[in-house]
């Protein structure tokens, strides 16, 4: 049985993305009415991580115990991982023992390589290119708001980062339109942004980007790395901050996200954040029913 990877949503394709949501609702659901469901019971998942994590850890080892699977941790200060052992090394010793893996990491060739020599799943739970996994609880929360986001408008405001790629790819894969507000000199990937010109624009002024929108979405503008970059990009972002006024030129119905850590006061306000047009706390809680989801649909042996 060919083995089935999860580096971007586009590892998926639409009608299955739509059976992952869902499916992550029904889990939800029996969660919540406290059955006991155990379709990974005597698997494992190895969570790899290079980069630090809350809700990644949290959403993923909690999800394979309710699953009745397992999850190890792993990290470079506590395996090979950070002695320099060939990346297509680790896959093969790793995916000989483990059920599927999880990586959280730098640079997106590290979990292109892995898959390449892995005999196991390989899940993307983040790397500086994409974030699918977050997308797939933003979805999820969405729908459970709003219904289908197929036909809306979403803007992004801010650094066109990991989050803003995995969007761009959401566009295509959900069906919807998405409006970029960044800065010169932060734009996403222009190869990506071409390839979906059909549905998504990139615009200087993020009132322009909100006007009538369905869903705004931001991100710290200092991601996990760029942390010395922090007052420099806080001047540039200055005029990208989400904040009521910028939210009162969306739709009265539209939603607020943002994967979280947030900065209250830098790129979003308290009172976006705290307001009832936020649904951060879903939407990071639906990180553990969406990926239980997905580790059903890559792992479960029928």
């Amino acid at each position: 049985m060919t083995v089935r990877h999860f580096l971007t949503l586009k590892d998926l394709s639409k009608d299955e993305l739509q059976i992952v949501l869902q499916r992550g609702i029904e889990l939800k659901k029996r969660q919540k009415d406290g059955e006991i469901y155990e379709p990974l019971k005597n698997q494992t998942l190895a969570m790899i991580f290079e980069k630090s994590s809350t809700r990644t850890r949290l959403s993923f080892e909690i999800g394979m115990t309710q699953l009745g699977g397992h999850a190890i941790f792993l990290s470079p200060r506590d395996s090979q991982l950070g002695r320099g052992e060939p990346i297509e090394d680790s896959a093969r010793v790793i995916s000989s023992m483990a059920d599927a893996i999880m990586i959280r990491t730098f640079g997106h060739e590290i979990i292109e390589n892995m898959a390449e020599y892995s005999k196991v799943p390989i899940i993307n739970a983040l790397t500086d290119d994409f974030h699918p996994c977050q997308l797939l609880a933003d979805m999820q929360t969405y729908y459970e708001h709003r219904g289908s986001i197929a036909g809306k408008t979403v803007a992004w405001i801010g650094d066109g980062n990991n989050m803003c790629h995995s969007y761009i790819n959401a566009a295509e894969q959900y069906d919807f339109k998405l409006r970029i507000a960044c800065p010169e000199g932060y734009d996403p990937n222009p190869e990506l942004v071409e390839q979906h010109a059909d549905r998504v624009e990139i615009v200087r002024n993020s009132k322009d980007a909100a006007a009538n929108a369905d869903l705004i979405v931001t991100d710290v503008w200092a991601s996990m790395g760029q942390e010395e970059e922090q007052r420099l990009r806080e001047k540039a972002f200055a005029d990208y901050q989400v904040n009521e006024e910028l939210m009162a030129c969306a739709k009265d119905t539209a939603l607020f996200m943002h994967c979280l850590p947030a900065h209250r006061g830098e790129e979003v306000t308290a009172e976006v954040i705290d307001g009832k047009q936020s649904v951060i706390w879903d939407e990071a809680e639906n990180r553990l029913h969406a990926q239980k989801a997905l580790l059903e649909f890559l792992m479960a042996k029928s």
